[in-house]
């Protein structure tokens, strides 16, 4: 499979790309690495020579305190770059780890400073990939700040599932999500125990059912209810940028 056909895809929601920016991204990686779980895949504060798209798997970008504690402030799944921004800014003030065992493609960024000057209108699209990042974030924020634990936690299982069906990784009303308790808790900024019964909570309402890694979304609409989910965000629309 072409490492880059989850991007392309991902792009190709929001506007047409052309057969020669297809192929430009089809040729942008130099090669594919594994991680294993719990793996750090950029640490913090490393020189970056090269982002990393995530071609399968699912990884977070996490800041490490030093009692421990650790913050989980975005995860990334099939077809995202876990670190385009990293072209710019040339490291992170933060780790990227591995949630389940990935695979990620290296975008040397002497690729990505061509298309920057070769090509305007893929500039724009990685550019827009990198502004629904921030979308994203903000909406986390939004999330931390306001929303009940019982809404955050159904507004980040929302997230997951629109993020999946736009890439093809959510079948149906099933998506396999690779995430622990602990890790959702992380990512929330709640404990494991809150979480737990959260989960029950909107497993008794009959909204989801999570077991084994899969999460069947019984009732999506009365889930994006409670957790008041608005996609927009998510720049869904398909439109010329």
């Amino acid at each position: 499979m072409d490492p880059a056909a989850p991007l392309i895809r991902r792009l190709e929601a929001r506007d047409d790309l052309s057969p020669a920016e297809r192929e430009v991204l089809s040729g942008i990686v130099d090669r594919i690495e594994t991680y294993a779980p719990g793996q750090i895949v950029v640490p913090e504060g490393k020189p970056l020579t090269e982002s990393q798209l995530l071609v399968s798997g699912l990884c977070a970008r996490s800041k490490a305190m030093a009692d421990g504690r650790r913050q989980i402030t975005s995860l990334h799944i099939d077809g995202d770059f876990v670190d385009l921004h990293g072209f710019l800014l040339k490291r992170l003030e933060h780790d990227v780890v591995a949630i389940s065992a990935i695979r990620m493609a290296m975008v040397p960024h002497g690729r990505l400073k061509a298309i920057t000057e070769q090509m305007p209108h893929l500039t724009r699209m990685l550019w827009l990939s990198t502004l629904m990042d921030a979308a994203i974030h903000r909406e986390w924020i939004v999330s931390a700040g306001r929303r009940s634990a019982s809404e955050q936690v159904s507004h980040l299982l929302c997230e997951l599932f629109v993020r999946y069906q736009v890439v093809g990784g959510a079948s149906g009303d099933r998506l396999a999500l690779p995430l622990t308790q602990e890790q959702l808790a992380d990512a929330c900024g709640l404990t494991p125990v809150h979480v737990n019964r959260v989960i029950g909570q909107l497993r008794a309402e009959g909204l989801i059912d999570w077991r084994r890694g899969e999460v069947v979304f019984s009732d999506f609409e009365g889930l994006a209810r409670k957790a008041q989910f608005d996609p927009a965000y998510l720049i869904l629309n398909h439109e010329p940028r």
